[in-house]
């Protein structure tokens, strides 16, 4: 069976006058990560959410496989692993409550959250309100995990982890890596496993009048 793969040729996003993806282009496998780095407002949350199907491109495509063909969009948007800063929480509900919310929100078995809750180390009884800024990022990477997702899509992955939370993302990397490929977004580089590619985004400007 063909390994999972993602491809992406030709993405142009703009949103009025500014100008943020301009004809960008990669491709990554099973065990590779691609890193993109680029300055704030250079496109690379843009160009995360193109890929996960949360935002529609003005030109280019998309392609993940798990298989001989692509999937189709919706698929996709099933099939990837998303995590970005953005991502919130129902401040009443505990961790255990948050995440069993998401998985029916994904038609994914409840049970799943609380092994992943477990090893991300984040208490299941927590009020999503009482969370520390560092264990609601350990919370995103549990979401990002839901369903063993073929590609694993990463918006600024280590934002407000301890030593102890970086090593465990750097390890939850690893792991994802014998399944499927990674996109890893960030504004520097950054020492991950399996770093094949990197792509650079160019800061960008509004387009004159």
């Amino acid at each position: 069976m063909p390994e999972p793969s993602l491809a992406f040729r030709g993405l142009r996003r703009g949103f009025g006058r500014l100008r943020v993806l301009e004809g960008v282009s990669g491709a990554v496998e099973r065990g590779q990560v691609l890193l993109v780095t680029g300055a704030n407002g250079a496109g690379k949350s843009t160009l995360l959410r193109c890929l996960a199907g949360l935002l529609a491109p003005e030109a280019g495509t998309v392609e993940l496989r798990e298989g001989p063909e692509p999937l189709d969009p919706a698929s996709r948007r099933r099939r990837v692993g998303y995590l970005a800063p953005d991502l919130a929480f129902y401040a009443e509900l505990t961790a255990a409550e948050n995440l069993r919310f998401y998985c029916k929100l994904r038609r994914l078995p409840t049970g799943l959250a609380a092994p992943l809750l477990d090893r991300v180390g984040v208490p299941a009884d927590r009020l999503g309100g009482a969370l520390s800024s560092g264990m609601r990022q350990r919370l995103r990477w549990a979401w990002a995990l839901l369903g063993r997702p073929a590609a694993l899509l990463l918006d600024e992955p280590f934002q407000n982890l301890d030593d102890e939370g970086v090593e465990l993302a750097r390890a939850l990397v690893a792991e994802h890596l014998q399944v499927g490929p990674a996109v890893v977004a960030s504004p520097s580089p950054l020492e991950l496993p399996g770093v094949a590619a990197r792509l650079d985004l160019p800061p960008r400007e509004a387009s004159g009048a």
